[in-house]
């Protein structure tokens, strides 16, 4: 894919990941945040299910918020991409990029979009997982909080 077209379709894919990494990590800052004042006034700590509860969540916080950036350094990635005229050279850019971070070696050759964005994806299904898992943690230490 070159031209236009790739342009537009990396930066509406970088612009949807950026969003995705946002949101979720402003919910799970807002709600620990709030979460540990609701407990502490409720006593939740004071059952070990809460407490238990309230541990998982703060792991799975942590997930979700590693995730997030992930996302976000990855849709800078892609916004890079997309300053390029054609996949070959973005590819390259990126590539040669990672490898000066030392975050990668250069790789033979340079991933097609397609298999980058398909990385990308399981990263995000990764993300939504964790971001599950966080809700329901969260929902579990309230329900066995007492009353």
């Amino acid at each position: 894919m070159t031209g236009n077209a790739y342009q537009e379709s990396t930066d509406r894919f970088a612009r949807m990941l950026m969003r995705q990494a946002a949101w979720p990590a402003a919910v799970v800052v807002a709600a620990n945040v709030l979460a540990p004042l609701a407990a502490s006034a409720r006593g939740a700590f004071e059952t070990l299910p809460a407490a238990l509860a309230l541990s998982l969540t703060a792991v799975s916080a942590v997930a979700v918020l590693a995730l997030s950036a992930l996302l976000a350094f990855d849709a800078l990635l892609f916004r890079l991409m997309a300053s390029h005229d054609d996949e070959a050279s973005a590819g390259a850019a990126v590539d040669g990029m990672l490898a000066r971070m030392r975050l990668k070696p250069l790789p033979s050759s340079t991933r097609s979009l397609d298999e980058r964005m398909a990385g990308t994806r399981r990263l995000l299904t990764r993300q939504r997982i964790a971001f599950g898992l966080f809700v329901v943690m969260l929902l579990a230490a309230g329900f066995w909080a007492p009353r």
